[in-house]
């Protein structure tokens, strides 16, 4: 029997390593940006096409390559900063592995110009799909020049299975912010398309965050800073009343490289505990400064998951220093903090020596003494218990006016469903609704939702917006991410009724609005409208119609948890089971439930 097992070719090796580093044009930005850093470039420009399916460029003013690290560069494994395994738990740098561009070019078109300061003349090397085309000298400037063309050009499935032009493009947005964050004391810039997203130049930390998300930030961000002896912590978080729905502004850094840490996602919501709108996230923008060998980088393709040797302590340590930071600018009103003294956190080493409690103990007390137990009472130890009640009809009275209270949460009316007092209102968040099997609870702000996709849907299909001009214009600041989003959808918003201007610097005029707006904040439901349109994923344009109306109902019924009269609650089951599908949101949520009959009685027996 002949042998079976063969080893891969390079070609097939490299396009299979591809796969965990190379997922999509993101991941070639943020690897081509760290490799500039790590070259020292004081100045990076990055230029896409198409989100970077056609062409991703990375320039930068670094210390370039000789001819032979150009042509070693592109070999797997092939690295200037790792000489032996323990290096790897005293890493600084960024990219490490010698991965990086060996995936690139073995999943597209890649040519490189390059030459060092003391070259008078550079090196042009080309590589397509892991094959040298060409390896000349050429005329170039000091540093680096990497062109990706066709990303994915060889690997038909995985270009098939990238998303539309704007989610690609968000997530290129995104890696640019992580890197342009960490290094503020750098230049940047960001063209898509031969249209200018961001010019950063060098600035401090705080001034690059405003730079980067908008201006909206300047008067919102605290600053909070704590060195211990595990970690040093400092950066920005935001204040409460301006936390929003959507993930968006919550980054991590430990060492000049960005993270994701859930449980330290934990920590600093944990400090923002009962003072949060609710479902909303805080801003954050945390940067840590580690020895090497408390934390391993190495964990994960992407390395943006991060292991920290004492990750409890530094829970600790997050969650003490935002509070304090919250309570000094009083937004904590019940935290008292002397603001000329530090906070003391206690960090629990391995060899901290553990003291048990001080406490006085009564060693003859005894529970089952009445007169003590009883005299205990009197002195008000339970200050809440009290004896038996004397007058136990105190209890019907409490029933009385609890009955009391639901019957004025609950409007009752006359009604087509069944009769007299079928249709009730609950918390001003459910509609009630007898039928033959049971009880309907239908959630009033899902059946909107439902309402206004079908309506908007409608819309879109007859190019009829209708608009109501709002006598003041009101103006929203994003950041270029969402801006681009906004723009790159124009047509189909304004064909749902609304009257959107671009009125520059990554800022939108709102002047009008659809009749069924419901007088919804506009900076809330702009932000809500592209957290729930960036949740749906679409490549096709009546997908994206599609998405774009649901997103819109979803965000215009923010503003539903209102006391409705009956012919209003009426209008709305009409309009409910008039739908399609009158049972599900856009989204697949339930919009409602019947409790049967047979449960309810069970409650009784």
């Amino acid at each position: 029997m002949p042998d079976i097992i063969k080893q891969l070719p390079d070609s097939v090796a490299n396009q299979i390593a591809a796969g965990e580093v190379i997922q999509r044009p993101a991941s070639v930005v943020k690897e081509l940006m760290e490799n500039a850093i790590d070259a020292g470039a004081t100045s990076i420009k990055v230029n896409i096409k198409e989100a970077g399916r056609t062409l991703i460029q990375v320039v930068d003013n670094g210390c370039g390559m000789s001819p032979a690290d150009a042509r070693m560069a592109f070999e797997r494994h092939a690295t200037s900063k790792i000489t032996s395994a323990g290096d790897l738990f005293a890493i600084r740098t960024l990219g490490f592995r010698g991965e990086a561009l060996a995936s690139i070019a073995a999943v597209a078109e890649v040519d490189l110009k390059t030459r060092r300061t003391e070259d008078e003349i550079g090196t042009m090397i080309s590589v397509h799909g892991s094959d040298l085309k060409s390896h000349e000298p050429v005329a170039c400037p000091t540093g680096s020049n990497f062109m990706v063309k066709n990303l994915f050009y060889n690997v038909p499935a995985r270009r098939k299975f990238l998303k539309a032009n704007s989610t690609e493009f968000r997530n290129v947005v995104n890696e640019f912010y992580r890197v342009a964050l960490t290094n503020p004391d750098l230049s940047f810039t960001l063209n898509h398309n031969q249209a200018e997203i961001y010019n950063l130049p060098p600035a401090q930390i705080k001034q690059r965050i405003i730079n980067v998300f908008g201006k909206n930030l300047n008067q919102v961000l605290i600053p909070v800073r704590n060195e211990t002896s595990i970690v040093t912590l400092h950066g920005y978080i935001g204040k409460p009343e301006a936390a929003k729905k959507p993930f968006g502004e919550q980054f991590f850094f430990v060492n000049n490289r960005y993270m994701r840490h859930p449980y330290f996602h934990k920590a600093v919501m944990m400090a923002y505990e009962k003072v949060l709108p609710p479902e909303t996230i805080p801003s954050y923008f945390l940067f840590f400064e580690a020895a090497t060998e408390s934390i391993d980088i190495n964990i994960h393709p992407t390395k943006t998951e991060v292991k920290f040797e004492d990750e409890r302590s530094i829970y600790q340590i997050i969650h003490a220093t935002a509070r304090e930071a919250l309570g000094k600018h009083s937004l904590i009103p019940t935290l008292d903090f002397d603001r000329n003294g530090d906070i003391d956190i206690p960090i629990l080493r391995k060899d901290t020596p553990i003291n048990m409690p001080g406490e006085n103990i009564n060693p003859d007390y005894n529970p089952f003494d009445a007169e003590k137990s009883s005299g205990e009472h009197k002195q008000g130890r339970y200050p809440g218990r009290q004896e038996n009640p004397a007058h136990w009809e105190s209890l019907y009275r409490d029933l009385e006016q609890a009955e009391n209270t639901i019957t004025e949460a609950m409007q009752l009316s006359r009604g087509p469903y069944g009769g007299p007092t079928s249709l009730y209102q609950f918390k001003k968040k459910y509609i009630l609704l007898a039928v033959k099997s049971g009880l309907m609870v239908v959630d009033q702000k899902r059946a909107y939702e439902r309402i206004l996709f079908e309506k908007n849907i409608k819309r879109l299909k007859q190019k009829l917006p209708v608009a109501q001009q709002d006598l003041f214009p009101r103006k929203v600041n994003l950041d270029a991410g969402d801006h681009s989003l906004i723009m790159e959808i124009f047509n189909d918003i304004c064909s749902l009724g609304f009257d959107i201007r671009d009125a520059g610097e990554y800022t939108i005029e709102i002047k009008g609005v659809p009749a069924d707006f419901n007088n919804v904040d506009p900076q809330e439901w702009i932000q809500q409208f592209i957290s729930d349109f960036k949740e749906r994923e679409a490549d096709i344009r009546e997908e994206t119609e599609k998405k774009v109306a649901a997103a819109m109902a979803k965000s215009c019924a923010i503003g539903t948890r209102i006391a409705l009269q009956q012919e209003e609650m009426r209008e709305i089951m009409d309009q409910l089971f008039a739908c399609p599908e009158p049972g599900i949101t856009p989204d697949g949520k339930a919009i409602f439930r019947i409790l049967p009959m047979e449960d309810i009685e069970k409650m009784f027996n």
